[in-house]
């Protein structure tokens, strides 16, 4: 039984594995395997192709089977759909595994690149903290929602938001009252969370060498840094620049035909987080913009001129994207030139 491609479903405790010789035979169909057997199935295998679709606890089980010498290789599950043979078996694990096994051969297939456990350690910090900002978001949402009912209308942002509520809090009747202040102290509890949690990103930022080189581009402060570097790790993944800011969704999508080029809007593909932080940094950066006449500056300013504000912040986001990758990838040996006036 030579075993060259393994395609795994993964679940939490049962899981579907379905093996392919070099002649495309199913030679080890499993649809049944207990979570504590799946590791000793794999170890015993020879050195092979190993496909799963990137869900929860894949880069876990990447990091379990490499060292058996074995090569690993993670899909979006939409690129695994089209091999399914659903008129054939109909949707089931093994029918799941076996598409996996057929899609991580094909030769133009895209992956996700596998994170090492400190990449999911910032990551898991990043995505606790933007929990405790959209419950934060929700809760003024909430908020203004349930006074709007007795007549008060505030505005949006949080501080006037907060100032009005505060000097109409005899206007509400009864036990909202109460509500609005539980609300409100749920609140400045989130704040302080969210504080926490950005001090412990900054100190991670600061210690690690390759963060510090990524806050010295412009738009680029400890978050994006950090949530940066635990994305894409060195950029190996990547061919250029190019691919990592598509990666994120910062290109435009393409509706060419018949030979006439037509671009669109951003694809908005990939990590909406990590994008969402890059263009909250190009932001800062033509918010900064002011007088200053380096070279950066003027082609920042130019832009704007040119193509608008918004274009202008994709720009500059994308480019940072790409300056990013180049910076991880290069390390000591890029160096950003220096602005001149």
């Amino acid at each position: 039984m030579s075993i060259i491609t393994v395609g795994i479903d993964l679940a939490k405790n049962v899981f579907a594995v379905h093996g392919v010789d070099d002649n495309g035979k199913a030679v080890l169909v499993k649809p049944k395997v207990s979570r504590e057997h799946l590791l000793p199935l794999i170890a015993q295998l020879p050195p092979c192709l190993i496909g799963m679709e990137a869900c929860s606890g894949a880069h876990h089980w990447a990091r379990l089977f490499r060292p058996y010498g074995h090569t690993v290789k993670l899909m979006a599950p939409k690129f695994v759909t089209p091999y399914r043979m659903s008129g054939k078996r109909g949707k089931n694990d093994a029918a799941d595994a076996a598409a996996i096994c057929e899609a991580v051969a094909r030769p133009n297939m895209r992956f996700v690149p596998v994170k090492e456990e400190h990449q999911q350690i910032i990551l898991s910090l990043h995505r606790t903290r933007q929990g405790f900002v959209e419950e934060r978001t929700a809760v003024y949402n909430r908020l203004r929602g349930l006074i709007s009912e007795f007549g008060i209308v505030c505005p949006q942002k949080v501080a006037n938001l907060r100032r009005d509520i505060i000097d109409r809090l005899e206007d509400l009747p009864g036990y909202v009252n109460q509500c609005v202040g539980d609300l409100l102290a749920h609140a400045d509890a989130l704040d302080v969370r969210i504080a926490d949690y950005d001090r412990i990103i900054a100190k991670a930022a600061r210690e690690d060498a390759r963060s510090k080189r990524l806050m010295q581009l412009p738009g680029i402060g400890p978050n994006t840094a950090s949530a940066m570097l635990a994305s894409i790790g060195s950029g190996h993944d990547f061919k250029n620049g190019r691919q990592v800011a598509a990666w994120i969704g910062l290109t435009p999508g393409q509706y060419s035909s018949g030979g006439k080029p037509r671009l669109g809007r951003i694809t908005r593909a990939g990590d909406r987080y990590l994008r969402s932080l890059l263009v909250m940094g190009a932001r800062a950066v033509l918010s900064g913009l002011g007088d200053k006449q380096d070279r950066f500056s003027r082609w920042a300013r130019s832009l704007v001129e040119r193509r608008g504000y918004w274009k202008a912040v994709v720009a500059i986001a994308a480019k940072n994207a790409r300056l990013a990758w180049a910076v991880l990838k290069f390390g000591e040996e890029f160096r950003l030139k220096a602005a001149t006036a």
